[in-house]
């Protein structure tokens, strides 16, 4: 099996604060992969370090084939990457923010004119491209932003909380189209903290205090606790996860 996304222990430190606790995933090409869980339990730190944005404290990690410690600058050729802000130019039209990423991203104008035609197309945004992208519903400015992370054809795409304060139509639109990227054999790298959206990705890691307490696709996550919700499982791993680090603390 292809792994594009491999990390041993990975860890990041804030001083004496833990933000990212040994860590260590495989994932495969193609597949839909979750990190769930709250808001600071390590998600948004653990994908800015496979994004080359920002440096391990320690541990390993490689992208696309490519060291997370050496290899930054062609980690970021490979991906695409869609923060939780907003990182649009609001004061743009939608075709002048995807021309001006075409543009970051080494596109030439024959493969950048080409790729902005398929992205409308395939995100159906035919009517906007002239339209001031800070006019537009939350959820639309979420499908530019998927548009613009997608232009250069990345093997993975990067997605930390792609459906923050997006409607409930939007979202499932949304994923829809997420799963039809990955059926095309780009990676999905996404996380979130809704347990609905969770369902969808083929594995999921849950993520409590820096730390992946289990992982497990969605069905055999809700079998291992016993339990029918993943709601519920992310709660007994928690659970479990706390105890574990208690013993540890108290046998030290």
């Amino acid at each position: 099996m292809t792994y594009t996304i491999e990390t041993t222990d990975l860890t990041k430190n804030f001083g004496r604060f833990t933000a990212v606790d040994r860590v260590s995933m495989q994932v495969a090409a193609g597949e839909i992969y979750g990190f769930l869980g709250p808001n600071g339990a390590g998600k948004t730190t653990a994908i800015r370090m496979l994004c080359g944005l920002l440096a391990p404290s320690s541990g390993q990690g490689r992208v696309a084939g490519f060291d997370i410690m050496k290899k930054t600058s062609k980690i970021r050729t490979r991906i695409g990457y869609m923060s939780q802000k907003f990182s649009l130019y609001t004061d743009l039209s939608v075709r002048d923010n995807m021309m001006l990423y075409g543009a970051l991203y080494g596109l030439n104008n024959k493969q950048r004119d080409r790729r902005i035609e398929e992205m409308t197309a395939f995100l159906h945004m035919e009517q906007l491209l002239s339209r001031n992208t800070g006019s537009l519903p939350w959820g639309w400015q979420q499908r530019i932003s998927l548009a613009c992370a997608n232009l250069h054809e990345p093997e993975i795409l990067f997605l930390d909380e792609p459906t923050g304060s997006v409607d409930p139509v939007s979202r499932q639109h949304f994923w829809d189209l997420i799963r039809v990227l990955s059926l095309g054999g780009t990676t999905i790298f996404v996380t979130t903290h809704h347990m609905d959206e969770a369902e969808y990705c083929g594995r999921v890691s849950l993520m409590v205090d820096g730390a992946i307490a289990a992982v497990d696709s969605p069905a055999e996550l809700k079998k291992r606790y016993a339990c029918d919700s993943l709601h519920e499982a992310f709660i007994r791993a928690t659970r479990e996860e706390r105890s574990r680090r208690a013993g540890r603390g108290t046998s030290a």
